[in-house]
């Protein structure tokens, strides 16, 4: 039995934790809003209007006439004003150098709001000791996510005006894993309980998160190659389920990744496997006897990869519309977290 004095500190653990649980939880809907802005960036081509990187002094954006002109001078000798963008003024320039910049100011303040806190927590003792090393996991993945953006971007101030796709695929899914992570410490910090089922059905879910995964993956190659730009129709691409265009790229493996054509004909079927899988895990958890709350989260996650694979439809065949392709990606983000709740509370 607990003395008094016991009781109290247990209690105020307890309640620290409850604001931990909280603090990382604001991260994780900060991360979704950072996510967005990405998705504006790019869909408004300004993700190479800032073309160099300043960590500290970046945070400040050019204020009179004179650093302006200084800042569009700059982008000026790089290829994307050379070859794309000629003749553009310098009201046009700021439209695109405020959305890059809102990006990594954003990114810079997530850093923040995750470092202090942290710094606190850690140093009035409010986080459980096995914590510790994966909030420093998470502050390690956070740091390289900035990296990787910036590397990101250089690839575009080369030859060609655009990123390449292999980096715009791995700083998306840097930013998904980051997401995944600390929103699975928030179901641990909730002593979030498992359920028992069979060893299929955890497999089963186990593997819709692979496939999920891949088709992160394959959004982003979607996205860096603008694959989404050709082919508006569906389910056929134009008369054809596949495109001649699919296979021109000698040898044939490359056009599983460098064929804008190939690319969307992958995304737009495995978004269509994601749907069927989840609705089989659906069968499979009212065939066996299963928890109503895990009935509820397939049911909710099969729901929720429905309205997403919708909203990719409606953006392909509208031809990529700002409003569409940002709900697209800012539901791929509640899809993951959906998902990963289902596999927390299946896993042993």
């Amino acid at each position: 039995m607990l003395s008094s004095h016991e009781e109290e500190k247990v209690s105020r653990f307890q309640g620290s934790s409850d604001w931990v649980r909280v603090w990382l939880a604001f991260v994780c809907l900060v991360l979704i809003a950072m996510i967005t802005v990405g998705g504006a960036t790019r869909l408004t081509h300004s993700g190479l209007s800032m073309v160099d990187w300043k960590p500290l002094s970046g945070v400040i954006p050019p204020v009179t006439v004179v650093e302006w002109q200084a800042e569009f001078e700059q982008y000026k000798q790089y290829p994307e004003y050379q070859k794309l963008n000629q003749g553009m003024s310098l009201e046009e320039f700021k439209g695109i150098f405020y959305w890059e910049y809102s990006h990594r100011v954003l990114g810079r303040g997530i850093g923040l709001i995750f470092f202090i806190p942290f710094v606190f927590f850690w140093w009035t003792q409010s986080v459980d000791r096995k914590y510790l090393p994966r909030l420093v996991g998470a502050l390690i993945l956070g740091g390289s996510q900035g990296l990787m953006g910036w590397y990101m971007v250089k690839s575009g101030l080369v030859d060609l005006p655009r990123v390449s796709h292999y980096r715009l695929a791995a700083h998306l899914s840097l930013a998904m894993l980051i997401l995944g992570y600390l929103f699975w410490l928030v179901l641990d910090l909730s002593s979030t309980s498992r359920e028992r089922v069979t060893s299929l059905l955890r497999k089963w879910v186990m593997g819709l998160v692979v496939l999920l995964s891949l088709q992160i993956v394959y959004g982003a190659f979607t996205a860096g190659l603008r694959a989404g730009l050709g082919f508006n129709t569906y389910p056929l691409m134009g008369q054809q389920l596949l495109a001649d265009s699919a296979t021109t790229i000698q040898p044939l493996w490359i056009n599983f990744f460098e064929n804008g054509a190939m690319v969307q004909f992958i995304h737009r079927w495995l978004g269509f496997t994601v749907l069927l899988s989840m609705a089989g895990v659906l069968i499979m958890a009212f065939m066996q006897p299963t928890s109503k709350r895990l009935r509820q989260a397939v049911t909710v996650t099969l729901s929720l990869v429905a309205v997403q694979f919708l909203l990719g439809v409606l953006t392909l065949i509208n031809y990529v519309p700002l409003y569409l392709a940002l709900a697209h990606q800012v539901f791929a983000c509640i899809v993951l977290l959906s998902m990963v709740y289902l596999l927390y509370i299946v896993r042993n």
